[in-house]
């Protein structure tokens, strides 16, 4: 492009001067798009949370600052009393009627719960989502077919019915497989983890279904990019936030689940102690004013439900869809470059 008008070519006679075209409406549009660091920034901005999100996350740090607290105070299984004491400066939670720290126990507690659900969910997902993705692929396939004949049958039973039933033909006696030993908690996370499995493979599959009907995988098709490599690294990036959004849900219904099977005697069995054991401890202490034992372990049982379940709420009904351009592909040796429209910005 010319500099100044004095490297413009002479005009010729009854000719105007050629001065620089001016870009056009579309040009200066698209030229405002954001760009490298402002892309980046858009798509790693923290999420709105809200409020009721805000009160969630609330919950769950408070969850975890009483389990990491409570382990710093002193032993759960040491006794520090003769029997029962009301919440005082020396036990802020009070003792059990061993003369056990309640605090220590509950925080005990608290992260064996935790871990038992963490554990779950995560089983879970590995299992589930890749289900999902693969009957998603093929939309109205044979393995579509199959796999959701199965998680409607699975989810035709109540959740909590069909994991106590996952726990009562497992037994509750410890399991041995060579070296590796599996305790009640192993069992009670895969027990819970499989009756979550159909939950989050209908999840991965819906939002596969979506993505396979999107203008970037057939671009991306007609670029003679493998099918296995749109699908992983492709699709299924974008199938990560509503799942992960639907994980948060699922941590509120497995911190119930567990701390419920404890109750019932089907989980965790002392001396370790659950949320649930040691609500179910406190059943005959209420009756004799003893109201801490099961309130404070209740509250923090509440705590972790409810900060879960908010928090499941608020990043479930966020769009989770990434913003894309043009993707970045290989080009394919031996195949001509196809020119092929750009793909819709997604929000």
């Amino acid at each position: 492009m010319c500099r100044d008008l004095g490297d413009l070519p002479a005009a010729q006679p009854g000719s105007r001067p050629a001065l620089p075209a001016r870009r056009s409406a579309h040009r200066r549009g698209r030229d405002r798009r954001p760009r490298g660091a402002d892309r980046v920034r858009a798509r790693t901005r923290p999420p709105h949370l809200g409020v009721a999100g805000w009160i969630g996350v609330v919950c769950v740090l408070l969850y975890l600052l009483v389990a990491t607290v409570g382990r710093l105070h002193g032993d759960p299984a040491a006794l520090v009393a003769l029997g029962p004491e009301a919440p005082s400066v020396g036990h802020p939670f009070g003792t059990d009627h061993l003369g056990r720290d309640l605090l220590a126990r509950t925080a005990e507690g608290a992260w064996t719960s935790l871990l038992i659900c963490l554990s779950s969910i995560g089983f879970a997902i590995v299992v589930g989502v890749p289900l999902g993705v693969l009957a998603g692929r093929r939309h109205g396939g044979r393995l579509d077919g199959l796999l959701m004949r199965a998680v409607e049958t699975l989810q035709a039973l109540p959740q909590f019915v069909f994991v106590m039933f996952l726990i009562g033909l497992m037994g509750t006696a410890d399991m041995h497989f060579g070296p590796v030993t599996v305790g009640n908690g192993a069992r009670v996370a895969f027990a819970i983890g499989l009756g979550f499995v159909p939950y989050f493979a209908r999840v991965a599959r819906a939002a596969t279904v979506v993505e396979m009907q999107e203008d970037y995988v057939a671009n991306l098709r007609g670029l003679g990019v493998p099918e296995r490599e749109i699908l992983f690294r492709e699709v299924l990036v974008n199938v990560w936030p509503p799942v992960l959004g639907q994980a948060c849900l699922a941590m509120a219904i497995a911190v119930f689940a567990e701390g419920g099977l404890s109750f019932l005697g089907l989980g965790v069995a002392p001396p370790h102690a659950t949320l649930g054991n040691l609500i179910a401890d406190a059943g005959g202490q209420i009756i004799g004013g003893d109201w801490w034992y099961a309130t404070l372990p209740g509250t923090v049982l509440v705590l972790g439900i409810l900060g879960f379940n908010l928090l499941g709420d608020t990043l479930g009904g966020r769009p989770g869809r990434r913003a894309r351009s043009a993707p970045s592909v290989r080009r394919v040796p031996g195949r001509r470059h196809i020119s092929t429209p750009t793909p819709k910005e997604t929000q």
